[in-house]
């Protein structure tokens, strides 16, 4: 009997020819296995092409072989030889200086840096002591017989070369000459590698299925601002999503189980240097889970698909609730490579004749912390002070005072004066101060101050290195879940009111359940963020999967218009399995693999920090005519008429 195949079900002739096909189409997905790229082997990069070898493939093995070479001039020197670069690495060619050659010799001489050319000729090994070893293909040199320019370079508006400084702007208007850069070229290829990875880890090590959900869709409560596309139905607009979140849990509602995507998602946002109005997530979706097995899943698929020159992953990843990073580190998101943790000295304050200290201590959330800086005092000047304390002051109303430890073990600040000897040695002892060291103190409310200190944690960490300080290894991978974030918290513009941490399908912690109907402010969640050095790479959670409660939620607690949900609160009640997922961030994964500042560096074609495409200079005006199906009529300021004009 084939495996599968229930017992006792009776052989008519249709079970009996879905059997058949079924043993067939395992056998021949088995055999399409074996014979396929499922089967590891090293890619032939030079098939289908016109070329033989790529120039970064020769070696002292093939000395004596013709081959033919596309490519590139990176360089050219006196009409002696010419260095070919392709994707993968770069071949000294040797110019024929002999009368028979001399039409090879003129267009190798007179094409342009950066010019396309084919060359055949033979490998030779380079003449004794004139071996390049920074180069793979340093060995040999490929003597040319025939040689055709394919395209000929204007001039560039910038070298084609690493080490040569380009304005962002200039890079990204001329993107396609950038990519030809060997980084940017690393970059993609690593890129492609490790989701080629992802892929296979999800889909065929563990089942999951490749699925891809509509772009446009309809707007969604809460979150991020989407982008509006306007459809020839009047008043009537499409939005982009900003992640497949509802078509996910509708897959799981369908019976698909296990849910995965290279999913391209867009948020109506400012840009800044890890985020672009349009990016890339791994986004993934499982019934009958919990967040243990989502945790065990990311893990597992990380390790897989790893690139082995950064060194191996160590799992599992260490854990940490909400509370705990925000009363340690300041954020939700904690760099855990480097120290200077925030210390609650609210017991040792709380003890000194000081009014206004004493005064926030009473408050609920009343709290004294600090942060201890090695060595400030040596590393950062007095502007550096001011400029952490200005900081504080500006960006969260927090007042900032400092403390430093002087050689002869004693204290410098104002608060000293409100100190006694005792007091002082407590204070050194419970922020383990050394000389030289200085420390930033903040009092009151919790969040402020937590928040404040952590922001000056990491840009403290900043100028100790600028100044010559080694804090954080480079090549550390600190993998951190941070999990037990609150349900909800209060709008900023109204603090009365609620909105979703995560988003409005996240379930409850199942211990708060009862809570989220009495105290929705204290109700934990079952939300779930993978962070690396101090930044996010994911985000997930176990999803609400009752109509009744998912209801309640969005009208009740978040008081929003359940009736643009109406189609996912019907689906909840078709009996909806228990289903929770994820999403990695892909641009701001492959940035932190290969060291780049910005996920600008690891996207083909980026847009700018105001999201804008200078290439090719989107977005731009359309006319009246071509807006007229869609019923939109657009009102020009007069100064942005007459720029239109021009």
């Amino acid at each position: 009997m084939a495996p599968g195949w229930a017992a006792g079900r009776s052989l008519t002739f249709p079970n009996m020819l879905r059997l058949v096909r079924r043993v067939l189409f395992q056998r021949g997905t088995e055999r399409a296995r074996l014979s396929s790229g499922w089967v590891h082997r090293a890619p032939d990069v030079n098939s289908f092409a016109s070329r033989t070898n790529t120039c970064g493939e020769l070696r002292a093995a093939h000395v004596g072989q013709e081959v033919t070479l596309c490519g590139w001039i990176q360089y050219q020197r006196q009409g002696l030889f010419l260095v070919l670069r392709d994707f993968q690495g770069l071949t000294q060619i040797i110019i024929p200086q002999d009368e028979a050659h001399s039409h090879v010799r003129k267009l190798l001489s007179n094409a342009p840096v950066e010019s396309v050319v084919r060359v055949t000729g033979i490998v030779s090994s380079r003449p004794p002591g004139q071996e390049n070893p920074k180069m793979p293909t340093g060995d040999i040199e490929v003597k040319a017989e025939t040689a055709e320019v394919l395209n000929f370079c204007k001039k560039l508006p910038f070298e084609i070369k690493d080490f040569i400084k380009k304005s962002e702007a200039l890079r990204m208007q001329y993107r396609y000459l950038d990519l030809r850069s060997s980084q940017l070229q690393y970059n993609l290829r690593l890129r492609s590698q490790v989701v080629m990875r992802m892929r296979e880890y999800l889909c065929n090590h563990h089942g999951f299925v490749d699925v891809e959900t509509p772009t446009l869709f309809k707007r969604t409560p809460g979150g991020a601002k989407e982008f509006l596309v306007p459809s020839r139905e009047a008043g009537k607009f499409y939005s982009l999503p900003q992640s497949p979140q509802q078509f996910k849990q509708l897959l799981m509602i369908g019976g698909l189980d296990r849910y995965f995507q290279v999913a391209r998602c867009y948020r109506d946002e400012g840009s800044r240097p890890d985020r672009q109005p349009e990016f890339t997530q791994i986004d993934i979706e499982m019934s009958f889970v919990d967040q243990a097995g989502i945790q065990r899943l990311i893990e597992g698929l990380l390790q897989y698909s790893w690139p082995e020159e950064r060194g191996p992953i160590m799992t599992p990843f260490p854990t940490m609730t909400y509370d705990e990073a925000l009363a340690d580190y300041g954020t939700d998101k904690p760099d855990t490579r480097f120290g200077m943790k925030i210390v609650d000295i609210s017991d040792t304050l709380r003890r000194l004749d000081i009014g206004f200290v004493q005064n926030v201590l009473t408050y609920p959330h009343g709290t004294a912390k600090a942060i201890c800086i090695p060595q400030g005092a040596r590393y950062l000047k007095h502007k550096d002070l001011e400029s952490l304390k200005e900081a504080a002051k500006s960006r969260f109303n927090q007042e900032i005072m400092d403390v430093i430890c002087r050689p002869d073990g004693s204290l410098k600040s104002l608060l000293t004066k409100f100190l006694g000897e005792e007091q002082q040695s407590e204070l050194i002892r419970v922020l383990n101060m050394q000389v030289d060291d200085v420390v930033l103190l903040a009092v009151g409310d919790h969040k402020r101050v937590c928040s404040a200190l952590g922001s000056l944690r990491l840009e403290s960490a900043d100028l100790l290195e600028a100044a010559g300080m080694v804090l954080r290894d480079p090549a550390a991978l600190h993998f951190l879940w941070v999990v037990d974030f609150p349900l909800f918290l209060p709008k900023e513009e109204n603090p009365s009111e609620l909105e979703s941490a995560h988003h409005p399908f996240t379930a409850p912690h199942p211990l708060d359940t009862d809570l989220l109907y009495s105290d929705p402010t204290k109700v934990r969640s079952q939300h779930y963020d993978l962070v690396l050095n101090g930044s996010e790479i994911g985000g997930g959670s176990i999803r609400i999967h009752n109509a009744e409660q998912q209801r309640f939620v969005l009208e009740k607690v978040l008081k929003e218009d359940s009736e643009v949900l109406s189609h996912l609160l019907e689906a909840l009640e078709f009996g909806a399995p228990p289903h929770g997922g994820i999403a990695l961030g892909l641009d701001r994964l492959i940035s932190l693999i290969v060291g780049s500042p910005s996920i600008r560096d690891v996207i083909a074609f980026p847009k700018s920090f105001k999201g804008r495409d200078l290439m090719g200079n989107a977005p731009d005006y359309v006319t009246p005519e071509e807006l007229e199906p869609y019923h939109i009529h657009v009102s020009w300021p007069a100064a942005e008429t007459e720029a239109k004009k021009n």
